[in-house]
């Protein structure tokens, strides 16, 4: 039985193997993590405690109420960011999962004025729209890292209604309605930025239209076990 009751047996499997996939492809490093909200009260989430993402385990996974506070109380160190994902938690019901990294080929977009858009069908999700958060506009000037609440609850609140959010100078925050869809955003939203640098410089990309980001989202229900199973194929390996 999981140490984390307030979380399902597969819930607890598949947060350990997120951690592990976003590392395996470089979403993550030594830096960066993933949370979920608790299948059984909906105003918590769990999280690992202050840890490379590729060495967490059940062990190391701590539970939060949505004011970020670690319940119960405990002596581990945490990560300083937690705020990203209870805000989020707070202003999204609908999301079950959120991812914050800091993927190299996401940087450009959101330190430069291009907008990262949907060049394949895999992310499609894009074309929901990718809102760009500047800290400086909420807090002034800081070290970049999102360490209070209300700092969060403006990058929650950029974030909208959207997929994802980049972060000027920083990194992106995914959501998704589960751990599956939160760490497909992740890898996909990373290789289309690599694929939309490359187009760029060849001249102008074209673009998936609304039309199209939105029917192939309809479709993603279908087939996201397709990578997942292979991802969790080869982290296992």
């Amino acid at each position: 039985m999981p140490k984390v009751k307030i979380l399902s047996d597969e819930l607890v499997e598949d947060l350990l193997l997120g951690n592990k996939i976003l590392f395996k492809y470089g979403i993550v490093d030594a830096f960066g993590h993933i949370s979920v909200r608790s299948d059984s009260d909906p105003q918590k989430y769990v999280m690992s405690r202050h840890l490379a993402p590729g060495l967490v385990t059940e062990k190391d996974l701590l539970t939060y109420d949505l004011d970020s506070v670690p319940v119960p109380a405990t002596k581990h160190r945490l990560y300083s960011e937690r705020y990203i994902h209870g805000e989020i938690y707070k202003l999204r019901p609908d999301v079950m999962s959120v991812v914050h990294c800091h993927a190299p080929s996401l940087i450009p977009f959101g330190i430069t004025k291009a907008e990262l858009e949907p060049v394949y069908h895999m992310s499609a999700f894009l074309g929901l729209g990718v809102p760009k958060f500047e800290i400086r506009e909420a807090a002034g000037m800081t070290d970049m890292l999102i360490r209070t609440a209300p700092i969060g609850k403006a990058l929650a609140e950029k974030l909208g209604d959207k997929p994802m959010v980049l972060m000027r100078g920083h990194g992106a925050t995914m959501v998704g309605k589960t751990i599956k869809h939160a760490v497909y955003r992740a890898v996909y939203a990373a290789q289309n930025a690599q694929i939309q640098s490359e187009a760029l410089r060849l001249g102008e990309p074209t673009y998936l239209a609304p039309e199209e980001s939105a029917n192939y989202e309809r479709y993603i229900d279908e087939v996201i076990h397709r990578p997942w199973n292979m991802w969790i194929r080869e982290v296992k390996e």
